[in-house]
């Protein structure tokens, strides 16, 4: 028994993983979208980032520090968290808002219910929840890429005006990310760089944002008048890239079996689909991811495996 190791999730991976190798995996994952947030949306975007990167990680140093805790910073999950939520942030947001929101993911949703492997709900997107509610003029919505000072609307915006202002937004642009948005969530060819890398490294499954993605687009194909390319427009723009390859795939706050996973994000692309088109917010992966983690529980007793001659 003295040689009994219990650690947070997950328990199981590849030969060689550890936490700190898959966090700085999705760190390397999440180096195209950075850049690609910096250099469209400029220097502006790079505070955002170091202050949430930068708060997160101090913030989780004094708490453990001041509860007497083996320090857990080495770890780098406190930089993951930092870095998602200053992604899903506009470049413009004041960097005390972002202090704040960086705080918040770690005390309150991470380190108060435990810390690492602990946590009911992903600290990112609870924070970025939290966040839009608290300061609603500053974080909802999209900054305007500095090639581009006249633009105001982010495309989810212009997409809710109907088929005709939809016409005006180009696929190209949404591939290169040229347009109003959040930091990360812009350049889907950044994004999907980050995807193959994680996939490669075997960090997730490639069918479990799939499924994510899939379903917002069937939703739209099937009420948006079987149109391929309104559909695309809708799964491109916003964040719906970004939480589905790097939050809907966490491990703490998601069922722990494939199946479980895939149901989980249909779920979320559901609600994802619903928030957008009938609710007050035009983005609503955040939500929707959030109101996923805490259902986890639920399906992950439905989807658990069968063990051989027991009853389900």
């Amino acid at each position: 028994m003295a040689n009994l190791h219990v650690s947070s999730t997950p328990h199981i991976h590849q030969k060689g993983s550890s936490t700190r190798n898959i966090m700085l995996d999705v760190v390397i994952a999440l180096i195209p979208a950075t850049i690609a947030g910096v250099v469209i949306f400029g220097l502006s975007a790079l505070w955002v980032i170091l202050a949430c990167v930068a708060s997160a990680v101090l913030a989780e140093y004094v708490f453990n520090l001041c509860c007497k805790r083996k320090q857990t910073i080495g770890d780098l999950s406190a930089v993951v968290t930092g870095l998602l939520l200053a992604l899903n942030l506009r470049a413009d947001v004041p960097i005390w808002q972002c202090v704040v929101g960086s705080v918040f993911a770690i005390i309150v949703v991470k380190c108060f219910f435990g810390g690492l492997g602990k946590n009911i709900a992903n600290p990112a997107i609870t924070a970025r929840v939290f966040m839009l509610l608290t300061f609603a003029t500053t974080v909802g919505g999209g900054a305007a890429p500095v090639a581009d000072l006249t633009a105001s609307a982010s495309p989810l915006v212009t997409l809710n005006q109907g088929a005709e202002a939809a016409s005006s937004i180009s696929l190209l642009t949404l591939f290169l990310g040229t347009h109003a948005g959040a930091i990360g969530e812009t350049c889907v060819i950044a994004l999907l760089l980050g995807f193959a890398y994680l996939v490669i490294r075997k960090v997730i499954k490639w069918y479990v944002p799939a499924s994510f993605v899939a379903t917002v687009f069937v939703c739209y194909f099937l009420f948006g008048g079987f149109d391929v390319v309104y559909s695309l427009q809708h799964v491109l723009a916003g964040g719906l890239l970004l939480g589905a390859i790097f939050m809907a795939t966490d491990y703490v706050t998601t069922p722990a079996t494939n199946l479980g996973r895939v149901v989980f994000c249909i779920g979320a692309g559901l609600l994802t689909f619903a928030i957008r088109s009938f609710g007050a917010y035009p983005e609503g992966v955040s939500i929707a991811i959030l109101t996923m983690n805490l259902l986890t529980p639920f399906i992950a007793d439905w989807t658990k495996n069968k063990t051989l001659g027991g009853v389900r």
